[in-house]
């Protein structure tokens, strides 16, 4: 291994020191540092083959921490995406699973992130619906889940029940 292949790997670890990266965040950050693609590449490679850097690793750890903060499925495959990570690729992540283990699943989320934002306030107008299902598209959320909650809404704001699961 030659000396700028030390300096590649040693900026690799004091990155991964602080949190996950996907190959392509290292690969362009240390692009930054002028350092050559071929070099970055098989120091890359190498890391991974020693467990170092993982794409699933990453990716299950970006997702987590999405969740928590009340994204949706559509959001957060769109940003993994966007760091170069296809959850399509990676059989051992399941995001499914993962917003199921985190949150108890999409819906129950949903409700969540619903109820922080609006409490269970009644929508009085169409308006007012069409702006809190911009805002829950926005989350990335799908129109099917947001249809349902708006379904379950309706149905407690009649008085004939609540949410599902209370």
């Amino acid at each position: 291994m030659d000396p700028t292949d030390d300096k590649i790997r040693a900026e690799c670890l004091r990155l991964l020191a602080g949190r996950e990266h996907s190959r392509k965040e290292l690969t362009q950050k240390l692009a930054t540092h002028g350092f050559a693609k071929e070099s970055i590449e098989a120091v890359l490679d190498q890391l991974a083959e020693e467990n170092w850097q993982s794409d699933a690793r990453y990716a299950e750890s970006y997702a987590r921490s999405r969740i928590l903060k009340g994204y949706g499925p559509v959001f957060i495959t769109y940003e993994l995406r966007q760091n170069g990570i296809d959850p399509a690729h990676l059989p051992s992540f399941d995001l499914e699973a993962l917003a199921k283990s985190v949150a108890g699943g999409w819906l129950a989320l949903l409700r969540q992130v619903y109820r922080k934002k609006y409490s269970d306030s009644l929508i009085p107008n169409r308006n007012e619906w069409a702006k809190r299902n911009r805002f829950l598209q926005q989350r990335g959320f799908t129109n099917a889940m947001i249809t349902d909650l708006f379904a379950f809404v309706r149905h407690a704001e009649t008085g004939s029940g609540s949410f599902p699961g209370e």
